[in-house]
């Protein structure tokens, strides 16, 4: 596989902030966590490959389905580390990924039917709710927003 000069150019942590519009101290904590990494010349700036770009792009996405850092974390530890992730990569990653984003989507539909049912009243469940919660018959199976969290 031939690769170009283009493909092997480093962009600033400014141009990576601007490129991927996340800013650069969310990109300073990326690199503290091991999630992106960088190389350092003459008084320590920070420079990116090309491909980090991707990488936050990922960042983000799963951050957005629900994530936590460490799950992303231990995503991206099983992409190639000598070499920019190829599109095959990407979808064997990605591949396990459907279900988890049909259980969100799950989750926010009960949400959002339950805004106008429990919240929407403003009692938040409590003994006296007549609607939804009649004798906090929620409170038997747990702290918390019950209903919601199953």
């Amino acid at each position: 596989m031939c690769s170009s000069p283009r493909m092997e150019k480093v962009i600033t942590i400014g141009e990576a902030a601007r490129r991927s519009g996340v800013a650069a101290s969310a990109l300073r904590f990326y690199e503290e966590r091991g999630l992106i990494a960088s190389e350092r010349r003459g008084a320590s700036h920070r420079r990116y490959p090309r491909a980090v770009l991707r990488r936050i792009a990922f960042i983000v996405f799963a951050q957005r389905i629900g994530l936590t850092l460490e799950e992303i974390g231990a995503e991206l530890a099983r992409l190639p580390v000598d070499r920019a992730p190829t599109r095959t990569d990407w979808a064997r990653l990605s591949r396990g990924w459907s279900d988890r984003i049909d259980r969100r989507i799950a989750e926010l539909e009960r949400l959002k039917a339950g805004l106008t049912e429990c919240i929407g009243c403003g009692c938040l469940s409590l003994d006296r709710c007549r609607l939804a919660n009649p004798d906090d018959k929620a409170a038997r199976y747990g702290p918390g927003p019950r209903y919601w969290v199953g």
